[in-house]
């Protein structure tokens, strides 16, 4: 299948969601599968192919040897607390977690980056059983992880290049 045609499934699957959640008010089960086509794009990895033990991309060029897990979490209330992740693969083989945040029309509007380290010792930390099985909240990720994509700016880290 060619870049193109992908993103153009992408694109009506967003449509068809969103439209879907303001007639219904559930959610279909498609936000990961959009979170993981847009951290690649936006982040510049390789779709993992076949996904094996939690890891979803690959990173490229200087990032060769990051693999990715990558959650996605749509937020319709950005003041409202509470927005959790889904749970995290604690035993695969990824290096680094990717959380896209996508806004009601299922447009990324932030991506957050946290090494594997900050995450586990961020659930270690963690008294609930939520933790325990490798449930986070977005505010817990931001906390922890760095923005490093803005729909604003594109990749956070080349805003700063210049210096």
């Amino acid at each position: 299948m060619s870049v193109y045609a992908l993103e153009q499934l992408i694109a009506e699957t967003r449509r068809l969601a969103a439209e879907y959640r303001r007639t219904t008010g559930q959610m279909l089960p498609v936000t990961g599968e959009i979170a993981r086509f847009d951290a690649a794009r936006e982040l510049n990895l390789e779709p993992a192919e076949p996904r094996v033990s939690g890891v979803d991309a690959l990173g490229k060029d200087e990032y060769e040897d990051r693999r990715y897990q990558i959650k996605g979490r749509v937020i319709l209330d950005e003041a409202r607390a509470g927005y959790r992740i889904g749970q995290l693969n604690t035993n695969g083989d990824w290096t680094h977690v990717a959380l896209v945040l996508l806004d009601e029309d299922f447009q990324p509007f932030k991506i957050y980056e946290a090494d594997r380290e900050e995450i586990l010792t961020a659930l270690s930390r963690s008294s609930g059983k939520r933790s325990k099985r490798g449930a986070m909240s977005v505010a817990k990720f931001e906390a922890i992880g760095e923005l490093v994509w803005t729909r604003e700016n594109g990749r956070e880290d080349e805003v700063w290049s210049n210096y």
